[in-house]
């Protein structure tokens, strides 16, 4: 993929219009881009600098079985709409490429890359590669000094992902090792302690800890990405049992942008709210078990008020948020805050 220079045969470019209207496609020699406001030759962006503005072409809009209601519009002509010519950002790349499973968005992307510490170099585990997004990104951090292996089930996704990546690099990457099959079976074969980082975007990551402590180097890095709640929680437990893994971090990006137009200042009316969760840990070393902060003993966040034989100590599971010491202080402000309302009262006019 070129990084500068005139726009080649075989590259995604991404046209953009002064409403914010994106298009994008991939150069070839005599095909045309269809837009709403006519026709662009793709023979006519091949070449160009990047920057560069285009002109849709000026062609007779097509009659339709309305026009005979509204004959005006068969005569209007379209065309002379103004693009400018750019290649895609990555992010843009992977919002527009085509996709079998549903990806995972920039900004949760962009936490994995920073949160999980993947740098250039880097070995790299990956389950599940779904269309590509994250696979790119990681192939793009870790570049061609690291390696990253990617573990997809299904076949037809492992197809999408490769393809998506081929067309971003310009050839396929040389750097990426993508095996098929369920991701204990296949993670069975790797070598141990062979990884920095691993990322996990699947369903039940807490079932897959077993495989992940035998490859990934002490001190690496485990980022997982959930989108539910009660996954959240189970994995959250799982890794603290295991006493293989540091207390987990959890993280959660909302992601609004803002409009400026001179004094017009404000957010947009949309914004992309959750779509996942990070739970990341660092791996320990054999022998030494992982160092948890002591809860206090008055803390139970376990105790089901509705379990059985809860209901004997119910009062007590409501009062454990509060010692009675501060409790009596804050009835000690009270009632002082009462007697200065009392004695500072106006007498009953009636009286």
């Amino acid at each position: 993929m070129a990084l500068r220079g005139p726009l080649e045969v075989g590259e995604k470019v991404q046209l953009s219009d002064r409403k914010g209207n994106m298009i994008t496609t991939q150069l070839e020699h005599g095909a045309v881009i269809q837009t709403p406001h006519g026709h662009i030759r793709h023979d006519d962006v091949i070449g160009l600098s990047e920057g560069s503005v285009i002109v849709t072409a000026t062609t007779k809009r097509e009659a339709t079985d309305d026009d005979r209601r509204k004959p005006w519009k068969a005569a209007r002509a379209i065309g002379g709409w103004q693009y400018a010519v750019m290649r895609p950002r990555l992010a843009d790349y992977v919002l527009s490429m085509p996709r079998g499973a549903q990806i995972m968005y920039p900004k949760d992307i962009a936490q994995v890359l920073s949160l999980g510490d993947i740098r250039t170099g880097m070995r790299v585990l990956e389950s599940g590669a779904g269309s590509g997004s994250l696979s790119i990104h990681l192939l793009d951090a870790v570049g061609e000094r690291g390696s990253l292996t990617t573990i997809e089930l299904r076949p037809e996704f492992a197809r999408i992902a490769q393809a998506n990546a081929t067309v971003y690099f310009g050839g396929e990457p040389q750097w990426w090792q993508l095996l098929q099959g369920d991701f204990d079976s296949v993670a069975a074969g790797l070598e141990e302690h062979s990884f920095d980082r691993v990322v996990l975007d699947m369903l039940d990551p807490w079932n897959r800890l077993d495989q992940v402590e035998r490859v990934i180097a002490p001190g690496g890095v485990l980022t997982c990405y959930i989108t539910t709640t009660t996954q959240m929680s189970r994995l959250a437990d799982a890794l603290r049992d295991s006493e293989r893994w540091t207390e987990p971090t959890i993280d959660e990006t909302l992601e609004r942008s803002w409009k400026a137009q001179g004094l017009s200042v404000r957010p947009d009316h949309q914004m992309i709210a959750h779509t996942g969760f990070l739970v990341i840990a660092r791996a320990m070393t054999e022998g030494s078990p992982a160092l948890r902060r002591r809860e206090r003993g008055s803390k139970d966040t376990y105790t089901d008020v509705d379990g059985e034989g809860a209901r004997e100590s119910f009062e007590a599971l409501e009062l454990r948020d509060i010692s009675d010491r501060k409790l009596r202080k804050v009835i000690r402000d009270l009632d002082h805050q009462r007697s200065v309302i009392e004695h500072d009262a106006p007498d009953d006019p009636k009286k």
